[in-house]
């Protein structure tokens, strides 16, 4: 994303939260609506493309707290401010006021560097840091390796459960390619090493902040897996076995209990997310489906149920449980 934009777009309004929102909050709002715009079930909708697009990128910034703190100073400013490109000899662009704010220019490409020029030592610091001595004597430190920097990717819910490969484009145009690891999270880091500044002891690394898109049917929870399933009443109250798919593709049978009411979980062992620590749990929640349209066979036997099975009260203490 441009650095340039932030003056223009409002990312708290496009997530619908506030500006002193809890990443908590952010996360919470940003998957609501990433599940509501996703382009699998909103395709050829090109108002929802735009708008998952707009989503991400506002997560993207508000979800790393450098970004977010950049993001709200340049608001602050206010939305009617306006930077140039910057050159030599002409006016200062839009990383010159970044550098005045925080230390340090925002650099093309989502990297951002740290540190003095690339991890060297002005001169007028030279003597604090060991470059220069103190009338022929005093300390000298030793080399160290150069800052830093931090650069952020967005990849899909598949990249992150059987891992990818993502390009990151440098200032200069080389493009530097990173591996994500099979199982990582929304949020988690991952480090390429010799890819920061440059410093006398060696190059720094490069640190990438991975967003993960949310999936439409699969809600990961740690390394567990959640998937809400359909069954019908009939299937609910005298038990049956359904299939159910998986992260791999294939589809799986569980067996229903007879008498399971909506919203029971059955626990499917390591069919979650495969990691090098171990893989989680497939959790199958149960929704049951009640009829809408029902023939005239169907409503005599639901009468007869209900008939059959007046006795039983499922709101049985329901006020004392309810008293305070």
């Amino acid at each position: 994303m441009a650095s340039q934009d932030w003056a223009e777009k409002d990312f708290y309004a496009i997530l619908g939260v506030s500006k002193d929102a809890s990443d908590a909050d952010i996360k919470k709002a940003y998957r609501k609506l990433a599940r509501t715009y996703h382009p699998d079930t909103n395709q050829g909708d090109a108002a929802a493309e735009q708008k998952f697009k707009d989503i991400t990128e506002a997560h993207a910034v508000l979800s790393d707290p450098e970004e977010r703190q950049q993001y709200d100073a340049i608001r602050a400013m206010g939305s009617g401010a306006r930077f140039s490109a910057g050159g030599q000899g002409g006016a200062g662009g839009f990383d010159d006021v970044f550098g005045n704010l925080f230390g340090g220019g925002r650099q093309r490409g989502g990297f951002r560097g740290g540190g003095f020029g690339g991890g060297q030592v002005p001169p007028e610091f030279a003597d604090l840091f060991g470059g220069g001595g103190f009338g022929g004597g005093g300390f000298q430190q030793a080399p160290r390796k150069g800052a830093d920097r931090t650069a952020s990717t967005t990849i899909s819910f598949a990249g992150s459960i059987n891992g990818t490969t993502v390009g990151l484009r440098e200032p200069s145009g080389e493009v530097v390619e990173v591996r994500i690891p099979a199982g990582i999270k929304d949020g988690q880091s991952v480090r390429v090493r010799g890819k920061g500044q440059p410093g006398p002891a060696g190059n720094g690394d490069l640190i990438v902040k991975v967003s993960v898109q949310p999936h439409p049917f699969f809600i990961r929870e740690d390394n567990n897996i959640r998937i809400h399933v359909p069954v019908t009443f009939a299937e609910a109250a005298l038990g049956g076995q359904i299939e159910v798919p998986t992260l791999t593709g294939e589809t799986v049978k569980v067996k229903i209990p007879p008498g399971t009411s909506s919203g029971r979980t059955l626990r499917l062992r390591e069919r979650g997310v495969r990691t090098a620590k171990g893989t989680g749990d497939l959790l199958v929640t149960v929704d049951v489906v009640v009829p809408q349209n029902l023939n005239a066979k169907a409503e005599k036997a639901i009468r007869d149920f209900a008939a059959a099975t007046g006795d039983a009260d499922p709101r049985a203490g329901l006020a004392a449980k309810a008293a305070l």
